[in-house]
Protein backbone atom coordinates (compact mmCIF):
# COMPACT_ATOMS: atom_id res chain seq x y z
CA UNK A 1 0.00 0.00 0.00
CA UNK A 2 1.19 3.38 -1.04
CA UNK A 3 2.19 5.75 1.71
CA UNK A 4 2.55 10.18 1.89
CA UNK A 5 4.80 9.62 3.97
CA UNK A 6 5.55 12.82 4.91
CA UNK A 7 1.63 13.49 5.34
CA UNK A 8 1.29 10.77 7.23
CA UNK A 9 3.79 11.80 10.00
CA UNK A 10 1.94 15.22 10.17
CA UNK A 11 -1.15 13.03 10.31
CA UNK A 12 -0.10 10.99 13.21
CA UNK A 13 1.77 11.01 16.60
CA UNK A 14 3.85 9.05 17.87
CA UNK A 15 5.51 8.33 21.86
CA UNK A 16 8.52 10.85 20.12
CA UNK A 17 6.68 13.26 18.17
CA UNK A 18 4.13 15.71 19.01
CA UNK A 19 1.14 16.62 16.81
CA UNK A 20 1.50 18.82 13.78
CA UNK A 21 -0.47 22.09 13.47
CA UNK A 22 -0.45 21.70 9.45
CA UNK A 23 -4.11 21.27 8.21
CA UNK A 24 -4.44 17.94 6.16
CA UNK A 25 -6.18 17.59 3.32
CA UNK A 26 -7.59 14.11 1.95
CA UNK A 27 -7.54 14.57 -1.86
CA UNK A 28 -3.91 12.82 -2.00
CA UNK A 29 -5.17 9.50 -2.02
CA UNK A 30 -8.00 9.86 -3.99
CA UNK A 31 -5.97 11.22 -7.29
CA UNK A 32 -3.85 8.32 -6.78
CA UNK A 33 -6.87 6.23 -7.04
CA UNK A 34 -8.20 7.51 -9.91
CA UNK A 35 -5.12 7.14 -11.48
CA UNK A 36 -4.77 3.39 -10.58
CA UNK A 37 -8.45 2.69 -11.14
CA UNK A 38 -8.17 0.90 -14.18
CA UNK A 39 -4.94 -0.96 -13.40
CA UNK A 40 -6.50 -2.54 -10.16
CA UNK A 41 -9.43 -3.83 -12.27
CA UNK A 42 -7.03 -5.84 -14.16
CA UNK A 43 -4.67 -6.76 -11.24
CA UNK A 44 -7.45 -7.57 -8.81
CA UNK A 45 -9.72 -9.26 -11.60
CA UNK A 46 -11.08 -12.55 -9.84
CA UNK A 47 -9.82 -11.90 -6.54
CA UNK A 48 -10.97 -10.65 -3.31
CA UNK A 49 -10.52 -7.71 -2.21
CA UNK A 50 -10.45 -6.80 1.56
CA UNK A 51 -9.08 -3.89 3.46
CA UNK A 52 -6.30 -4.09 6.12
CA UNK A 53 -7.53 -3.28 9.40
CA UNK A 54 -6.26 -0.97 12.34
CA UNK A 55 -5.65 -2.66 15.30
CA UNK A 56 -6.10 -2.21 18.95
CA UNK A 57 -3.81 -3.59 21.69
CA UNK A 58 -5.19 -5.51 24.76
CA UNK A 59 -4.27 -4.76 28.40
CA UNK A 60 -4.74 -1.00 28.18
CA UNK A 61 -2.00 -0.26 25.59
CA UNK A 62 -2.31 3.43 24.08
CA UNK A 63 -0.92 2.84 20.80
CA UNK A 64 -2.85 1.70 17.49
CA UNK A 65 -1.34 -0.74 15.20
CA UNK A 66 -1.24 0.41 11.69
CA UNK A 67 -0.54 -1.81 8.28
CA UNK A 68 2.91 -1.23 7.09
CA UNK A 69 5.27 -3.15 4.92
CA UNK A 70 6.08 -5.80 6.79
CA UNK A 71 3.23 -7.40 8.05
CA UNK A 72 5.02 -8.68 11.21
CA UNK A 73 5.86 -5.46 12.49
CA UNK A 74 3.06 -2.89 12.00
CA UNK A 75 3.53 0.49 12.54
CA UNK A 76 2.76 1.93 16.26
CA UNK A 77 1.16 5.42 16.73
CA UNK A 78 -0.33 6.83 19.77
CA UNK A 79 -2.72 8.92 17.16
CA UNK A 80 -4.00 9.48 13.53
CA UNK A 81 -6.84 11.48 11.37
CA UNK A 82 -9.26 9.94 8.73
CA UNK A 83 -12.20 10.41 7.06
CA UNK A 84 -15.37 8.26 8.41
CA UNK A 85 -16.48 6.47 4.79
CA UNK A 86 -18.98 4.53 6.31
CA UNK A 87 -19.26 2.52 9.57
CA UNK A 88 -21.80 0.00 10.63
CA UNK A 89 -22.73 -3.16 13.59
CA UNK A 90 -21.26 -6.36 13.33
CA UNK A 91 -21.65 -9.18 15.91
CA UNK A 92 -19.81 -11.97 16.13
CA UNK A 93 -20.18 -15.39 18.60
CA UNK A 94 -17.84 -17.79 19.40
CA UNK A 95 -18.70 -21.20 21.28
CA UNK A 96 -15.38 -21.79 22.66
CA UNK A 97 -13.10 -18.25 23.68
CA UNK A 98 -11.51 -16.73 21.62
CA UNK A 99 -8.02 -17.06 21.63
CA UNK A 100 -6.68 -15.41 18.53
CA UNK A 101 -5.83 -16.26 14.80
CA UNK A 102 -8.50 -15.36 11.98
CA UNK A 103 -11.00 -18.20 12.70
CA UNK A 104 -14.53 -16.80 12.01
CA UNK A 105 -16.95 -16.84 14.56
CA UNK A 106 -19.60 -19.94 15.08
CA UNK A 107 -22.51 -17.07 14.53
CA UNK A 108 -21.98 -13.00 13.12
CA UNK A 109 -24.12 -10.45 12.08
CA UNK A 110 -23.26 -7.46 10.13
CA UNK A 111 -26.57 -5.37 10.25
CA UNK A 112 -27.12 -6.57 13.95
CA UNK A 113 -30.70 -8.13 13.11
CA UNK A 114 -30.34 -11.28 11.45
CA UNK A 115 -27.56 -13.64 12.24
CA UNK A 116 -25.84 -16.55 10.33
CA UNK A 117 -24.19 -19.35 11.39
CA UNK A 118 -25.16 -21.32 15.12
CA UNK A 119 -27.29 -20.11 16.53
CA UNK A 120 -28.53 -17.81 13.86
CA UNK A 121 -31.72 -16.03 13.52
CA UNK A 122 -33.35 -12.86 15.03
CA UNK A 123 -30.70 -11.35 16.78
CA UNK A 124 -33.08 -8.99 19.43
CA UNK A 125 -34.40 -12.41 21.00
CA UNK A 126 -31.35 -14.58 20.49
CA UNK A 127 -30.08 -15.78 24.12
CA UNK A 128 -26.90 -15.48 23.57
CA UNK A 129 -27.68 -11.32 23.28
CA UNK A 130 -28.30 -11.30 27.01
CA UNK A 131 -26.13 -9.76 29.63
CA UNK A 132 -24.66 -12.32 31.32
CA UNK A 133 -24.30 -15.36 29.36
CA UNK A 134 -20.53 -14.26 28.72
CA UNK A 135 -17.49 -13.50 30.53
CA UNK A 136 -17.71 -11.20 33.78
CA UNK A 137 -21.19 -10.29 33.23
CA UNK A 138 -20.93 -9.52 29.60
CA UNK A 139 -23.09 -10.72 26.64
CA UNK A 140 -21.62 -14.11 24.54
CA UNK A 141 -22.48 -12.36 21.03
CA UNK A 142 -19.90 -9.25 21.14
CA UNK A 143 -21.09 -5.85 19.72
CA UNK A 144 -18.60 -3.83 17.73
CA UNK A 145 -18.70 -1.38 14.99
CA UNK A 146 -16.71 -1.13 11.81
CA UNK A 147 -15.42 1.93 10.56
CA UNK A 148 -14.28 2.23 6.94
CA UNK A 149 -11.63 4.97 7.43
CA UNK A 150 -9.30 6.55 4.23
CA UNK A 151 -6.16 8.50 6.04
CA UNK A 152 -4.43 10.98 4.19
CA UNK A 153 -2.02 9.12 1.58
CA UNK A 154 -3.55 6.28 1.81
CA UNK A 155 -5.04 4.92 -1.64
CA UNK A 156 -7.63 2.38 -0.18
CA UNK A 157 -9.82 2.86 2.82
CA UNK A 158 -8.62 0.92 6.24
CA UNK A 159 -10.93 -0.73 8.55
CA UNK A 160 -10.86 0.12 12.54
CA UNK A 161 -13.38 -2.49 14.76
CA UNK A 162 -14.20 -0.77 17.86
CA UNK A 163 -14.35 -3.04 20.80
CA UNK A 164 -17.62 -2.96 22.74
CA UNK A 165 -16.19 -0.68 25.50
CA UNK A 166 -15.83 2.00 22.26
CA UNK A 167 -19.40 2.60 21.38
CA UNK A 168 -20.83 4.86 24.01
CA UNK A 169 -18.09 7.19 23.09
CA UNK A 170 -18.70 7.44 19.48
CA UNK A 171 -22.22 7.71 19.88
CA UNK A 172 -21.72 10.58 21.52
CA UNK A 173 -18.89 11.62 19.07
CA UNK A 174 -21.62 11.32 16.35
CA UNK A 175 -24.26 13.41 18.25
CA UNK A 176 -21.49 16.06 18.33
CA UNK A 177 -20.08 15.76 14.63
CA UNK A 178 -23.67 15.25 12.96
CA UNK A 179 -25.33 18.60 13.62
CA UNK A 180 -22.00 20.52 12.56
CA UNK A 181 -21.37 18.31 8.92
CA UNK A 182 -24.18 16.56 8.50
CA UNK A 183 -22.69 13.25 8.43
CA UNK A 184 -19.90 11.42 9.98
CA UNK A 185 -17.81 11.71 6.50
CA UNK A 186 -18.38 14.95 6.24
CA UNK A 187 -15.04 15.88 8.05
CA UNK A 188 -12.26 14.57 10.02
CA UNK A 189 -11.82 12.86 12.62
CA UNK A 190 -9.06 12.39 14.72
CA UNK A 191 -8.64 9.25 16.63
CA UNK A 192 -6.36 8.16 20.22
CA UNK A 193 -6.32 5.76 23.08
CA UNK A 194 -6.82 6.51 26.20
CA UNK A 195 -6.24 3.64 28.99
CA UNK A 196 -10.09 2.45 31.42
CA UNK A 197 -10.38 -0.25 34.11
CA UNK A 198 -13.56 -2.12 34.01
CA UNK A 199 -16.09 -3.14 37.29
CA UNK A 200 -13.56 -6.34 37.57
CA UNK A 201 -10.75 -4.27 37.83
CA UNK A 202 -9.53 -5.18 34.43
CA UNK A 203 -7.46 -2.79 31.85
CA UNK A 204 -8.23 -2.25 28.65
CA UNK A 205 -8.41 0.24 25.67
CA UNK A 206 -10.92 2.97 24.68
CA UNK A 207 -11.15 4.76 21.26
CA UNK A 208 -11.27 8.37 22.11
CA UNK A 209 -12.81 10.70 18.62
CA UNK A 210 -12.41 14.73 18.31
CA UNK A 211 -12.87 16.55 15.52
CA UNK A 212 -10.56 18.28 13.58
CA UNK A 213 -11.99 19.84 10.86
CA UNK A 214 -15.17 20.14 8.28
CA UNK A 215 -14.53 18.75 4.61
CA UNK A 216 -14.14 21.45 1.74
CA UNK A 217 -17.41 21.43 -0.88
CA UNK A 218 -14.67 19.79 -3.48
CA UNK A 219 -13.44 17.67 -0.76
CA UNK A 220 -16.55 16.15 -0.38
CA UNK A 221 -17.62 15.92 -4.11
CA UNK A 222 -14.72 13.85 -4.38
CA UNK A 223 -14.78 11.40 -1.76
CA UNK A 224 -18.92 10.88 -2.71
CA UNK A 225 -17.85 7.79 -5.33
CA UNK A 226 -15.70 6.22 -2.33
CA UNK A 227 -18.28 6.44 0.28
CA UNK A 228 -20.65 4.87 -2.20
CA UNK A 229 -18.50 2.11 -3.50
CA UNK A 230 -17.97 1.50 0.43
CA UNK A 231 -20.86 0.98 1.59
CA UNK A 232 -22.13 -1.28 -1.72
CA UNK A 233 -18.85 -3.97 -0.82
CA UNK A 234 -20.10 -4.19 3.24
CA UNK A 235 -23.62 -4.64 2.24
CA UNK A 236 -21.36 -7.85 0.33
CA UNK A 237 -19.41 -9.42 3.46
CA UNK A 238 -20.13 -12.91 5.07
CA UNK A 239 -19.62 -14.23 8.48
CA UNK A 240 -16.42 -15.64 7.08
CA UNK A 241 -14.88 -12.36 6.87
CA UNK A 242 -15.69 -11.54 10.53
CA UNK A 243 -12.56 -12.25 12.77
CA UNK A 244 -11.67 -10.90 16.54
CA UNK A 245 -9.17 -7.67 15.90
CA UNK A 246 -7.89 -7.53 19.22
CA UNK A 247 -3.96 -7.47 19.21
CA UNK A 248 -3.03 -10.52 21.02
CA UNK A 249 0.76 -8.56 21.74
CA UNK A 250 1.73 -7.97 25.26
CA UNK A 251 2.53 -4.36 26.32
CA UNK A 252 5.81 -4.94 26.91
CA UNK A 253 5.66 -5.89 23.26
CA UNK A 254 4.75 -3.50 22.20
CA UNK A 255 6.90 -0.71 24.01
CA UNK A 256 9.57 -2.45 22.07
CA UNK A 257 8.52 -2.20 19.47
CA UNK A 258 8.00 1.71 19.97
CA UNK A 259 11.79 2.34 21.16
CA UNK A 260 12.74 0.12 18.00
Amino acid sequence: MAKATKTMKAMTTTQETAPQEATPTMTTGLDALKKMEDSLSDEMNGLSAAFEQIRIPIGGVTYFEMPGEDPEKPETVKEFSAVILHHHIMRAYYKEKYTGGNNPPDCGSFDGVEGTGEPGGNCETCACNKFGTGENGAKACKERRRLYLLLEGEMFPLVLSLPTGSLKDFSRYLMRCLPKWGKSSGGITRFSLVKAVNKGGIAYTKVRFKMDRKLTDGEMAEIAPLVLNVKAMSQTLTVETITETKNIATPEELTARMAG
